[in-house]
Protein backbone atom coordinates (compact mmCIF):
# COMPACT_ATOMS: atom_id res chain seq x y z
CA UNK A 1 0.00 0.00 0.00
CA UNK A 2 1.29 3.71 -0.88
CA UNK A 3 2.31 5.77 1.67
CA UNK A 4 0.81 9.13 2.23
CA UNK A 5 3.48 11.94 1.63
CA UNK A 6 3.96 13.87 4.97
CA UNK A 7 2.63 17.28 4.95
CA UNK A 8 4.49 20.53 5.69
CA UNK A 9 3.60 23.13 7.77
CA UNK A 10 3.44 26.80 6.61
CA UNK A 11 6.79 28.28 7.67
CA UNK A 12 5.02 30.92 9.40
CA UNK A 13 2.91 28.97 11.50
CA UNK A 14 6.26 27.73 12.91
CA UNK A 15 7.16 29.41 16.04
CA UNK A 16 9.71 31.52 14.66
CA UNK A 17 11.04 34.26 16.67
CA UNK A 18 13.13 36.68 14.08
CA UNK A 19 9.83 36.21 12.16
CA UNK A 20 8.33 37.65 15.13
CA UNK A 21 10.41 40.47 15.43
CA UNK A 22 10.20 41.77 11.91
CA UNK A 23 6.58 41.42 12.14
CA UNK A 24 6.68 43.88 15.12
CA UNK A 25 8.88 46.34 13.29
CA UNK A 26 6.84 46.32 10.51
CA UNK A 27 4.05 47.17 12.75
CA UNK A 28 5.74 49.85 14.92
CA UNK A 29 6.55 51.57 11.75
CA UNK A 30 3.43 51.59 10.18
CA UNK A 31 1.91 52.79 13.62
CA UNK A 32 4.77 55.40 13.85
CA UNK A 33 3.90 56.28 10.24
CA UNK A 34 0.20 57.27 10.59
CA UNK A 35 0.96 59.03 13.59
CA UNK A 36 3.62 61.07 11.59
CA UNK A 37 0.88 61.76 8.70
CA UNK A 38 -1.68 62.65 11.28
CA UNK A 39 0.65 65.74 12.28
CA UNK A 40 1.40 66.79 8.93
CA UNK A 41 -0.93 68.69 6.41
CA UNK A 42 -3.01 66.70 4.07
CA UNK A 43 -0.07 67.25 1.22
CA UNK A 44 3.00 67.13 3.08
CA UNK A 45 1.42 63.71 4.42
CA UNK A 46 0.80 62.20 1.33
CA UNK A 47 5.08 62.93 0.22
CA UNK A 48 5.47 61.24 3.24
CA UNK A 49 6.33 57.50 2.04
CA UNK A 50 8.06 55.63 5.20
CA UNK A 51 9.92 55.86 8.38
CA UNK A 52 11.95 53.39 10.43
CA UNK A 53 14.15 53.80 14.00
CA UNK A 54 17.26 53.19 13.95
CA UNK A 55 20.01 54.17 17.19
CA UNK A 56 17.53 56.74 18.51
CA UNK A 57 17.20 58.48 15.61
CA UNK A 58 14.13 58.70 13.51
CA UNK A 59 14.31 58.18 9.29
CA UNK A 60 11.60 59.64 7.86
CA UNK A 61 11.27 59.10 3.50
CA UNK A 62 10.52 61.24 0.92
CA UNK A 63 10.51 61.36 -2.91
CA UNK A 64 11.33 64.82 -3.05
CA UNK A 65 13.79 67.68 -2.05
CA UNK A 66 11.16 69.89 -2.05
CA UNK A 67 8.92 68.32 0.40
CA UNK A 68 12.01 66.66 1.95
CA UNK A 69 12.37 70.65 2.96
CA UNK A 70 9.29 71.17 3.70
CA UNK A 71 9.12 68.30 6.31
CA UNK A 72 12.26 69.91 7.83
CA UNK A 73 9.66 72.75 9.29
CA UNK A 74 7.77 69.96 11.12
CA UNK A 75 10.62 68.46 12.89
CA UNK A 76 9.57 69.13 16.64
CA UNK A 77 5.87 68.40 16.08
CA UNK A 78 7.27 65.25 14.35
CA UNK A 79 9.41 64.38 16.98
CA UNK A 80 6.73 65.31 19.87
CA UNK A 81 3.82 62.73 18.36
CA UNK A 82 5.56 59.73 17.96
CA UNK A 83 7.35 59.76 21.97
CA UNK A 84 4.32 58.12 23.45
CA UNK A 85 4.88 55.42 20.45
CA UNK A 86 8.60 54.35 21.26
CA UNK A 87 10.36 52.32 24.59
CA UNK A 88 13.35 54.74 24.09
CA UNK A 89 13.58 58.76 23.40
CA UNK A 90 14.40 60.05 19.91
CA UNK A 91 17.05 61.93 19.87
CA UNK A 92 16.89 63.45 16.15
CA UNK A 93 14.97 63.73 12.74
CA UNK A 94 16.73 62.57 9.75
CA UNK A 95 14.80 63.07 6.26
CA UNK A 96 15.72 60.97 3.56
CA UNK A 97 14.84 61.23 0.09
CA UNK A 98 13.85 57.87 -1.56
CA UNK A 99 15.52 58.37 -5.09
CA UNK A 100 14.98 55.63 -8.16
CA UNK A 101 18.06 54.13 -7.40
CA UNK A 102 16.72 53.10 -3.99
CA UNK A 103 13.07 53.05 -4.62
CA UNK A 104 10.77 50.24 -6.22
CA UNK A 105 10.09 52.30 -9.43
CA UNK A 106 8.59 51.22 -12.59
CA UNK A 107 11.01 50.98 -15.29
CA UNK A 108 11.14 51.97 -19.01
CA UNK A 109 10.66 49.00 -21.37
CA UNK A 110 13.84 50.03 -23.46
CA UNK A 111 13.15 49.31 -27.38
CA UNK A 112 15.80 48.71 -30.34
CA UNK A 113 17.38 51.44 -32.36
CA UNK A 114 16.63 50.36 -35.43
CA UNK A 115 18.33 51.58 -38.63
CA UNK A 116 15.93 52.46 -41.55
CA UNK A 117 15.00 49.62 -44.34
CA UNK A 118 17.49 51.18 -46.45
CA UNK A 119 20.49 50.77 -44.33
CA UNK A 120 19.10 47.40 -43.52
CA UNK A 121 19.24 46.49 -47.58
CA UNK A 122 23.07 48.34 -47.21
CA UNK A 123 24.47 46.28 -44.70
CA UNK A 124 22.71 43.02 -46.38
CA UNK A 125 24.76 43.82 -50.22
CA UNK A 126 27.83 44.52 -48.17
CA UNK A 127 27.85 41.37 -46.88
CA UNK A 128 27.39 39.48 -49.70
CA UNK A 129 31.38 41.72 -50.85
CA UNK A 130 32.80 40.36 -47.87
CA UNK A 131 35.60 37.51 -48.23
CA UNK A 132 35.78 36.38 -44.48
CA UNK A 133 32.86 33.47 -44.10
CA UNK A 134 32.18 34.28 -40.98
CA UNK A 135 31.76 38.00 -41.03
CA UNK A 136 29.74 37.58 -44.17
CA UNK A 137 27.54 35.18 -42.37
CA UNK A 138 27.09 37.09 -38.91
CA UNK A 139 26.19 40.41 -41.18
CA UNK A 140 23.73 38.26 -43.34
CA UNK A 141 22.05 36.84 -40.11
CA UNK A 142 22.39 40.56 -38.58
CA UNK A 143 20.31 42.03 -41.64
CA UNK A 144 17.65 39.20 -41.85
CA UNK A 145 16.94 40.07 -37.85
CA UNK A 146 16.75 44.03 -38.35
CA UNK A 147 14.57 43.23 -41.22
CA UNK A 148 12.23 41.17 -39.34
CA UNK A 149 12.59 43.13 -36.15
CA UNK A 150 11.28 46.59 -38.19
CA UNK A 151 8.50 44.69 -40.04
CA UNK A 152 6.87 43.42 -36.81
CA UNK A 153 6.99 47.35 -35.20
Amino acid sequence: MAQKPKLFKKSLALPNRTMVYLYSQIEQQQRILKQIKAVLPDNLAKQTKHCLIKDHNLLVYTDSAIWASQLRFYNSAILTSIQTLVKSPIDNLQIKIITRASGVTETAIRKANLPSLEGIDLIRKNSLSISDDKLSVALLKLSTTLKRLAESK
